[in-house]
């Protein structure tokens, strides 16, 4: 999960689905409430940490800080000299991550398919947006955080994608790759509040209504794969109003990909990171 919110456009919530510990994540993020800080201020920490399920959070946590610590500057490498293999691996395993999570509803009705497109819409919307320029006020970090992490427990919804697009990204990478404490502070008191308020929800939505959850979230997968093609050509255009220059990203087509496009290798990586997946799939049901 640590590896997969480095990149932009891949999100941490994608791999916890297709792992099968993503109802357990959610629900054990959301029994954080006030049973939970009054058990802590009592002092009663074994009834707390079976509540929270602290030996599974811990382990967890602790793997997805170490991914990005450890990984931050390794992906910076990749994207800046292997761009388009790079960019193809996630492609992989995001397109095979929608039929992964799209074959566990049993059975699709029009209200599902409709929350599916609803979710590819919305999806492709983010995806289509402009970044603003890095912003590294105290309070602007804190409110990145808490959007930011909110967009990573949602498979298809990077949230490092959303820290790029508020502007922040930038700012958080250059944090960890320099242990700067504050920022890292600062984002994390944000994702944490963010965190805890929005599984809640989740976890309600989840109780209610999983097949169209699902459906949603096979949705957001589908349509987050705009972001992830490996092939993207840069132009600059005008506002309509203030006649500025904006840089903005286009993907090409298959007709129109460069001569150093390299596509059968950037194929073998889309296939790699798609049996990724499958791979996790199953040990994931073998090691239930």
């Amino acid at each position: 999960m640590g590896a997969a919110d480095v990149v932009p456009g891949v999100s941490g919530g994608t791999i916890a689905f297709i792992t099968g510990i993503y109802e357990e994540l959610i629900g054990s993020i959301s029994a954080i409430d006030k049973e939970a800080f009054s058990l802590l201020f009592k002092g009663k920490i074994g009834p707390l940490w079976a509540k929270i399920n602290g030996n599974f959070l811990v382990v967890l946590f602790a793997g997805i800080f170490t991914s990005i610590l450890s990984l931050a500057s390794v992906f910076t490498y990749a994207l800046e000299f292997y761009e388009i293999f790079t960019w193809s691996f996630f492609f992989g395993l995001v397109s095979a991550s929608v039929w992964m999570v799209g074959k566990t509803i049993e059975k699709w009705s029009a209200k599902a398919a409709l929350a599916c497109i609803t979710g590819t819409i919305i999806a492709y919307f983010i995806t289509e947006m402009s970044a603003v320029n890095s912003i590294d006020a105290p309070w602007y970090l804190v409110l990145s955080g808490a959007l930011a992490v909110c967009a990573m427990i949602l498979p298809g919804i990077s949230g490092s994608f959303i820290l790029l697009l508020l502007g922040a990204y930038s700012v958080v990478l250059e944090a960890v790759a320099n242990r700067e404490i504050t920022t890292i502070a600062l984002v994390g008191v944000g994702a944490i509040t963010g965190l805890l308020l929005f599984s809640k929800g989740l976890k309600f939505i989840f109780e209610r209504y999983y097949t169209m959850t699902i459906a949603l979230l096979t949705g957001f997968l589908l349509g987050s794969l705009n972001k992830l093609w490996p092939w993207k050509e840069f132009i600059e255009t005008f506002t309509k109003h203030e006649g500025t220059p904006k840089e903005e990203i286009i993907p090409l087509t298959v007709q129109n990909l460069p001569p150093d496009a390299n596509w059968p290798l950037a194929l073998l990586f889309a296939i790699i990171g798609a049996v990724t997946v499958i791979g996790i799939e199953y040990a994931g049901k073998k090691f239930k």
